[in-house]
């Protein structure tokens, strides 16, 4: 075994030979530099792991190249592990599980497969997978799970924030937070791994409530009869101007299938979530009850309690596919209303009115009606039902009572019969 005190010149005058060989310092026991046959000279340690002794295996451990580190860098950094590895742990084994340790894009990865997509809904975990793909892998995503910081996240929420998405922000700093909380329970990270979400500051959110009172629920309702009838003025995109399409007669008008506003009806009289009527199939429909009964939604398995004007506009619907709003292709179900929904709104002068705020009407109407909002959650899924076999007493159920009262009002309103104080708007209510 060749020793010599390890100095820069000593160094320097080691020759390579035909197999790599080490020369151990005479002063600091376990330090050593390797010389490869290429010349190369690596600077590395010798230790028995945990007490040592005769029965250990000994672990040889680089620290760095010669050139890059100096002799008298090399010892100082040797001097440090050493003493880690008598103080019983094992250096090597903590670069092996630091160099093995999962990326925060792996364990996110393994978060959407393992645990939000067999227990979420497909629209939950599809808003999820747009937070990973978008906001977190492409900052954090080549990082080590276990080495990102408060500041790491807290510099990300900010980032999104101030571009003007504050609520997007909170919803990634959230959804962070679980991903964490994954890696802990499955022991991605060491053990006592303070969650780098915990205590950060998030942005105000203003809740946006938008109800249709009963003058401007007359108005879509004309417009829905006449998209469906004669066809509503056909209109260029004016952010367009150079469109060909501009050439059209301005006499042109666009007919709607009565699949469309079918579904805008029904999300008023029902209260539904826009993927809870797009991606309905008849066979969730029981009409001898009088209840949709949903295998999936945002908050699980549920039933909708129907009153007549929602059995009506059912009833009339052609069964064009499985799908009871049937788009383009019979089997796979209409992916938005964002281009008809746009027509109606311009037409009725509803600018700024997204289909969800149709949601919040009925959810209003049933507030101000005095129905109570425990009776109007429960029409709305806000409390998710243990089983079905609950609703078979349902010709007596306050929430079939409350639901009928609703969706006549609505009706009413849509047919241009309804009494202004029907409404009572100011009563707010948060979806």
């Amino acid at each position: 075994m060749a020793k010599a005190k390890l100095t820069k010149r000593v160094v320097d005058d080691l020759k390579p030979a035909d197999r790599p060989f080490v020369v151990y310092d005479t002063e600091l026991t376990g330090f050593g530099v390797r010389v490869a046959p290429s010349g190369s000279k690596t600077f590395l340690i010798e230790y028995r792991p945990g007490a040592g002794g005769r029965g250990v295996r000994s672990v040889r451990l680089s620290l760095g190249p010669y050139g890059v580190l100096t002799p008298e860098e090399a010892r100082r950094l040797a001097r440090e592990k050493l003493a880690t590895a008598r103080s019983g742990k094992d250096p090597a084994a903590e670069r092996r599980a630091a160099r093995e340790a999962l990326t925060l894009s792996h364990v996110a990865e393994l978060w959407l497969t393992e645990a939000v997509a067999p227990k979420l809904a497909r629209s939950t975990a599809a808003l999820y997978r747009i937070y990973v793909d978008t906001h977190i892998a492409p900052v954090l995503g080549s990082r080590k799970a276990a080495e990102i910081t408060f500041a790491d996240v807290d510099r990300l929420h900010r980032k999104i924030g101030q571009g003007g998405k504050a609520v997007t922000a909170n919803r990634v700093v959230a959804a962070l937070s679980s991903i964490f909380s994954f890696a802990v329970r499955r022991q991605f990270v060491p053990k006592g791994f303070d969650l780098p979400t915990r205590g950060i500051l998030k942005f105000g959110e203003e809740a946006r409530e938008r109800f249709l009172s009963s003058d401007e629920l007359q108005r879509l309702g004309a417009v829905l009869r006449e998209a469906e009838t004669i066809g509503l003025p056909w209109s260029a995109d004016p952010s367009k101007p150079f469109s060909k399409h501009r050439a059209i007669d301005d006499r042109a008008r666009a007919v709607y299938s009565p699949h469309v506003t079918g579904a805008v009806r029904l999300l008023l009289f029902t209260g539904c979530r826009l993927r809870e009527i797009l991606h309905l199939r008849w066979s969730d429909i029981d009409f001898e009850l009088g209840m949709l009964l949903l295998p999936t939604s945002k908050t699980g398995r549920r039933a909708v309690v129907l009153n007549a004007p929602a059995l009506s506009i059912l009833h009339s619907l052609p069964r064009a596919s499985a799908f009871v709003i049937a788009g383009t292709d019979p089997t796979k179900p209409r992916a938005d209303l964002a281009k008809p929904w746009a027509a109606f709104t311009r037409v009725a002068g509803l600018a700024g009115v997204r289909l969800h705020d149709l949601r919040h009407s009925f959810a209003s109407v049933g507030a101000g009606g005095g129905m109570g909002l425990p009776i109007v959650g429960k029409l709305l899924g806000h409390t998710q039902s243990s089983t079905t076999a609950r609703y078979a007493h349902l010709d007596s159920d306050p929430l079939r009572i409350a639901s009928q009262r609703i969706a006549t009002r609505i009706a009413a309103a849509l047919d241009g019969h309804a009494p202004a104080e029907y409404f009572s708007l100011h009563k707010r209510y948060t979806a």
